[in-house]
């Protein structure tokens, strides 16, 4: 894998963007540190790429689903092989540190494993007429070209939750990963090509918003699934809604931790340093918000505040490092300025609050772990998405309160409640509105075979991962079969006035 991977991959041909622009990427951590020059592609590549697949969906989609199921499984072997080199790749282009890329490989091997299981069991469902002689059934059928555009924070991960179900169910893909992971992209794509997909089944479009444009407004492409910015998947739902598109968001989350004066706290510590600090609270799941009991406050702050100061940061394919920088000047900007928000706000700045300095930080883009106490409900710190290693924590007085406190956002992607108590456990799955809920765990972790999503401004209700997943990349078709030999008119023949 030492070569980059620095094109776009059309028809089964690796190639330069159409007008032979190009952008760069450089590694976060260490920004002398040059990884290529990708290209920029503009509306002709696109257009090329849905050509290509849409001329390899007549053939794909008639492949039986099991025998895509195969190549699937060969996905999932080379991934296996080549885990720990994509994994360095992975670290190097986007931040976090290589535990975490070896598992953002892992959970794509599952995936492809899973998928490809899946193509046994894309069900229809077989069930009485009303008619005597006549035979109902149900069966799924491919949606067609299906646009795949994803953030960087899980590179290889997040496009094979979209790309595994997509070419299981007999769909072909166009794949634009962000401008940010662009190298991790194509060596996804590398994977597709030498496990045997065929040309056209799978294409990649590097480039920016013109090229993700270009794609969601081709009248070619029959489905979107977009993971990233709510403004941008809201301007993709719009587009897609006018052209009659089928779409999938999953976009921010603001996701809360409740802490009861039951919790063990130890327990809650641990989770507190993977869910706030893990890939840099890079996460759309990444635990925002510690909504913790009056009771435990001082003590849960001041342990947290221990065991964050002595995270150690650094350049993730270094062995000792546990939290990575953030993805680029743009990110640290705003971490900075929501900084200042709560300052201004009242908050207090309890750990953390700058830019990091020290050995290993001095070329890259790193902020240190931060926490906020003092945050109110209403305050922009307990309510927008920072998107870095911040935690804004509330103090409520009873678990109705920290529900209430839970839901006053317009996010609702995950959550989590630490509690002994199995009833208020069980309340709160109800309760708390979000499409995901840990209990005794933080709010990070999905599993591949599990749906995966939010409610409210985190997505429009479809569902990545899991059984679900299928439904969105699959027609349901009706199929009435009359053996009867004569004329029947369902409810008119079948009832009696």
């Amino acid at each position: 894998m030492s070569e980059v991977l620095n094109k776009n991959y059309i028809d089964g041909i690796w190639q330069e963007a159409s007008a032979g622009a190009v952008f760069k990427d450089v590694n976060p951590a260490i920004n002398s540190d040059v990884i290529g020059n990708f290209p920029e592609s503009g509306v002709e590549d696109v257009d090329d790429a849905v050509r290509a697949a849409r001329k390899a969906f007549r053939t794909w989609s008639r492949m039986p689903a099991p025998a895509r199921g195969d190549i699937l499984r060969r996905i999932g072997d080379l991934l296996t092989e080549r885990k720990s080199e994509l994994a360095f790749q992975m670290t190097r282009e986007m931040g976090k540190p290589f535990f975490e890329t070896k598992g953002d490989v892992q959970e794509a091997i599952d995936t492809a494993y899973y998928a490809a299981t899946e193509t046994r069991r894309l069900f229809g469902h077989t069930v009485p007429s009303e008619m005597p002689n006549k035979f109902n059934m149900s069966l799924r059928r491919p949606i067609g070209v299906c646009g795949i555009i994803t953030a960087w924070n899980f590179p290889v991960a997040v496009p094979t939750w979209k790309m595994f179900p997509a070419i299981a169910a007999g769909n072909t893909v166009v794949f634009k990963p962000s401008e940010d992971a662009p190298h991790s992209g194509a060596l996804l794509v590398k994977v597709f090509e030498d496990a045997g997909v065929p040309p056209g089944v799978v294409n990649l479009v590097q480039g920016s918003a013109t090229a993700g444009r270009a794609l969601v407004e081709h009248p070619d492409v029959n489905a979107v699934s977009f993971t990233g910015s709510t403004e941008t998947g809201s301007k993709i739902g719009e587009a897609c809604g006018r052209l009659h598109k089928r779409f999938s968001l999953e976009m921010g989350g603001k996701n809360p931790m409740i802490v009861l004066a039951d919790a063990d706290l130890d327990l809650v510590i641990d989770g507190l340093l993977w869910g706030a600090f893990g890939t840099t609270g890079q996460r759309c799941t990444a635990t925002s918000r510690l909504i913790v009991h009056e009771d435990v406050h001082d003590a849960l702050v001041d342990k947290l505040k221990e065991a964050a100061s002595k995270l150690k940061l650094g350049y993730g394919n270094e062995d000792d490092t546990e939290m990575g920088p953030v993805i680029n000047q743009k990110a640290l900007d705003k971490i900075e300025k929501y900084i200042g928000i709560g300052k201004d706000e009242g908050a207090t700045v309890a750990l953390g609050g700058k830019r990091a300095e020290g050995p290993g930080t001095e070329d890259g883009f790193f902020f240190e772990p931060t926490i906020f106490t003092n945050v109110t409900p209403n305050m922009r710190v307990a309510k927008e998405e920072i998107f870095g290693p911040v935690l804004s924590v509330l103090k409520i007085s009873s678990y109705e309160e920290a529900v209430k406190v839970a839901n006053n956002i317009e996010y609702g992607l995950s959550s989590a409640i630490y509690t002994q108590d199995v009833a208020t456990a069980f309340k709160a799955m109800h309760d708390i509105e979000a499409g995901i809920t840990y209990v005794n765990g933080p709010t990070i972790g999905a599993e591949a075979h599990m749906p995966f999503g939010g409610v409210k401004g985190t997505g429009n209700g479809h569902r990545e991962g899991g059984w679900e997943v299928f439904e969105f990349y699959t027609e349901t078709k009706t199929v009435y079969v009359d053996y009867s030999g004569k004329l029947q008119k369902a409810q008119i023949d079948n009832v009696d006035d």
